[in-house]
């Protein structure tokens, strides 16, 4: 295993105070979207849901400014982008837009609307006093600051990659749930609309993980990687005017990408020993 792997060495510490912290601040944020007397409540809700999602990529940001291997080893990864092969770069752009699209072409065989396709210029959730735009970007870049700089590497350094990636997406799933109490927040809307495609959701982790997991560490560990994939797939996934069980369908295919991927690539998924 590559030695500065081994470094990230407090995946217990790391990923307590990145729940901790998040679930406390929304649990804030929760209540005042409830509140329906004062004008300052939207901003309140807003202020706290962001100090949550900010606090994993802070607390990853401590235990790595501690270590001067760990703060020039996420420099380099983060500015590597130059030496990756350019078919990951393509899969980390156009995956996500390409499995949206391929489920809305599937959905029509079972008789779902054409108007999947049309981009609608509006979007299925709001997100307090911020754009939704800015939280497709913003959202995706600070989680990935954390995941992708220290708690993915951290969990690595213990188990091989399927473990670390399976380990990961139930964490992920369990996360996101205090984010379903924020009043029109994607993950509120979402439970809405019953458990089917709340389930739904929590599935799709998985092969979302395995697939960004398998980008990760075939781009040389590249937080940009991480980060651009990430986005996609939440940008990708809102434009549309895209029918709930077209998500189911995508689920089913990135599923099937990601069972390919683990079959196709057995020694980097587990073997315990990488060498990027």
């Amino acid at each position: 295993m590559n030695n500065l792997i081994k470094e990230y060495r407090h995946p217990v510490i790391f990923y307590s105070l990145a729940t901790f912290f998040p679930w406390f601040f929304w649990g804030i944020a929760a209540y005042f979207s409830h509140l329906n007397s004062g004008a300052l409540n939207p901003l309140f809700s807003s202020f706290f849901g962001f100090i949550g999602l900010l606090s994993p990529m802070l607390i990853a940001f401590m235990l790595i400014k501690k270590d001067v291997n760990l703060r020039r080893d996420i420099i380099e990864r983060f500015f590597n982008i130059k030496s990756i092969k350019s078919i990951y770069l393509f899969l980390t752009f156009f995956l996500m837009l390409g499995s949206i699209l391929l489920a809305h072409a599937i959905s029509l065989l079972f008789g779902y609307s054409v108007s999947q396709f049309k981009i609608t210029g509006h979007f299925t959730f709001t997100s307090g006093v911020f754009p939704v735009w800015f939280l497709l970007i913003i959202a995706p870049v600070l989680e990935e600051l954390a995941w992708h700089t220290y708690g993915t590497d951290s969990l690595r350094s213990r188990f091989n990659l399927f473990n670390t990636s399976i380990i990961f997406a139930f964490y992920w799933g369990i996360w996101h749930i205090p984010l379903s109490f924020i009043k029109d927040y994607y993950q509120s809307n979402l439970v809405s609309t019953g458990w089917l495609h709340s389930l739904n959701f929590l599935i799709s982790i998985f092969p979302f993980i395995i697939i960004m997991n398998w980008l990760y560490y075939k781009t040389n560990r590249s937080i940009l990687v991480a980060i651009i994939f990430h986005i996609t797939a939440g940008y990708f996934n809102e434009i549309f005017a895209t029918h709930p069980d077209s998500k189911i369908i995508q689920t089913i295919i990135l599923l099937i990408f990601s069972v390919y991927l683990i079959s196709k690539e057995k020694g980097l998924f587990f073997n315990k020993e990488i060498s990027s």
